[in-house]
């Protein structure tokens, strides 16, 4: 019996560190199965935001690089140095400071003689440092501070085409996001800056206020959502639909009114469960990325739904999201888990003074943010509450929500151009101009592009609520197919008058019609 007490003993030991003449099996328990990674900590959380922060950027400047020209360059439909003329003049004899407050945007340094060059510029810079990000998952607050800067400088002169509710909520996101990484150092483990506790709240903070701000304003908005109608017209009506919309459209009306019983559910209840520890938290992170995944399939909504994807990736620490990663011994997974052995030991770093100075910085941003969601919760508490707007020009803390109303029927603005002599003569023959992905021809399929955007399809949803005197872009869009002006053609699928002599006449038309589903 000495034998087996012997190897007894020999195993007790084996639990309090490795027999001397053994090496240590790293990754691994005294089971031989890999080391799971304790819950608490977020390096790799921190790596998954990065990289789909940074894929979101990617896109938005992909966007801007092909339409920008067209659409707020030198001859766009809406001339970003007209509109930074007018904001100069405006403030004329008030001090430049104010203009630049007003509108924050590099292009006031820039050349204005060459804005295309300038917003190609900015839309390259973009490309190239997010792809970075993206390809190495490490960044720096200087890598992420000027995807903020280029994207803002951006936005304040994109006007109406860059007047929707992502566009605040990508730069939000992306502030938060020069706060989650070391000022210099480039690296996915950066020891010495531990992601931040606060920056990780401001993240949950702000889905949170996406989630329940959308929950808010359709409860308080159209009556088709408190009596469980509006998925009946929503997937018709919505601005692009996608080929599943037509199939989701056909749903029995008791899957409708699931659909938006579920919509309720996951945008005034779920929010809460960010506060109600690690467990619920985690679930509201997966339950709301399910629920953007069903938003992507079922419509094209540009990034918007990849994008509210992002701050949820703040609820999960790095033991939900080591399945992420490969087990192998010297990778992400394995070196966060010695980490942590080392943290249990107490064997942490002697706090620098750098360290003091972040966690000052982290302090002030907390604060920062704190105060400017004072009108944001006041507009959330508010029975008139209204979504999507910005109560700084930096768009810092916004509030959101998206279809406080569902319209019930679907009408479509049809641009059409004719080659005869005379239009207004009975056997003139009218021919439509073809939008990329906006519906017009009735069997043509519908388009799937998420997460891309095609900016100008989008807003002629929006023209078709008004006339052509509310939309001024609409009359230089029209001007331009006239002179069959290539620029403007590009934003176009099918011209009608291309390899001819461009249209005698032109004219806006709305058409009332119900699109193939």
């Amino acid at each position: 019996m000495a034998a087996p007490e012997e190897t007894l003993r020999r195993r007790k030991a084996g639990n309090s560190g490795p027999e001397p003449d053994t090496p240590p099996e790293s990754g691994r328990d005294p089971t031989g199965c890999p080391a799971r990674l304790r819950t608490g900590t977020f390096w790799l959380t921190r790596i998954v935001l990065l990289r789909a922060l940074a894929f979101i950027y990617f896109v938005a400047f992909l966007v801007a690089l092909h339409q920008n020209k067209q659409l707020i360059g030198d001859r766009g439909l809406l001339p970003c140095r007209a509109y930074l003329e007018s904001v100069r003049r405006y403030f004329q004899g008030r001090g430049g400071w104010e203009a630049v407050s007003y509108a924050p945007t590099v292009l006031w340094l820039l050349d204005w003689s060459r804005m295309n060059a300038n917003l190609d510029a900015l839309a390259l810079l973009g490309l190239g440092v997010s792809s970075f990000v993206l390809v190495t998952g490490c960044a720096n607050m200087v890598l992420m501070a000027t995807l903020w800067v280029l994207y803002m400088s951006l936005v304040n002169v994109g006007q109406i085409w860059y007047s929707f509710g992502w566009e605040s909520q990508l730069l939000e996101t992306g502030f938060l996001g020069i706060f989650l990484c070391p000022l210099w150092t480039l690296s996915r483990l950066p020891t010495g800056t531990p992601p931040s506790q606060i920056v990780l709240w401001g993240f949950r903070w702000l889905i949170f206020r996406i989630m329940l701000g959308a929950g808010l304003i359709k409860i308080r908005g159209d009556q088709c959502w408190r009596d469980l109608t509006c998925m009946d017209f929503h997937y018709e009506t919505q601005p692009v639909p996608n080929p599943m919309a037509y199939l989701l459209h056909q749903s029995p009306w008791w899957a409708h009114r699931f659909e938006t019983l579920s919509n309720h559910f996951l945008e005034l209840v779920v929010p809460f469960f960010i506060f109600l520890g690690r467990r619920l938290c985690i679930l509201h992170g997966a339950l709301q990325i399910l629920f953007q995944v069903v938003l992507v399939i079922s419509g094209n909504l540009s990034f918007l739904n990849w994008l509210t994807m992002v701050p949820s990736v703040a609820c999960f620490d790095d033991a939900a999201l080591g399945f992420l990663f490969p087990s192998g011994p010297g990778g992400l997974k394995d070196r966060v888990r010695k980490m942590q052995e080392e943290a249990a030991r107490g064997t942490r770093p002697t706090l620098r003074y750098g360290c003091m100075v972040r966690q000052a910085v982290h302090v002030a941003l907390g604060i920062l943010v704190a105060w400017l969601s004072v009108p944001v919760v006041l507009n959330l508490l508010s029975p008139a509450q209204v979504m999507n707007t910005s109560f700084n020009s930096l768009r810092i803390v916004n509030t959101y929500g998206a279809f406080g109303s569902i319209t019930k029927e679907r009408t479509e603005v049809i641009l059409q151009g004719t080659a005869s002599p005379n239009a207004s003569a009975p056997d003139a023959v009218w021919e439509d101009y073809g939008f990329k992905c906006k519906p017009g021809d009735l069997g043509r399929r519908p388009c799937l592009i998420s997460p891309y955007h095609y900016r100008l399809d989008w807003l002629m949803w929006f023209a078709a609520f008004q006339t052509y005197e509310h939309n001024e872009w609409i009359i230089h869009l029209a001007g331009k197919l006239l002179a069959n002006d290539r620029e403007a053609l590009s934003l176009l699928a099918f011209n009608p008058f291309k390899d001819r002599a461009p249209p005698r006449s032109q004219e806006e038309i709305v058409l009332a019609y119900r699109d193939r589903s």
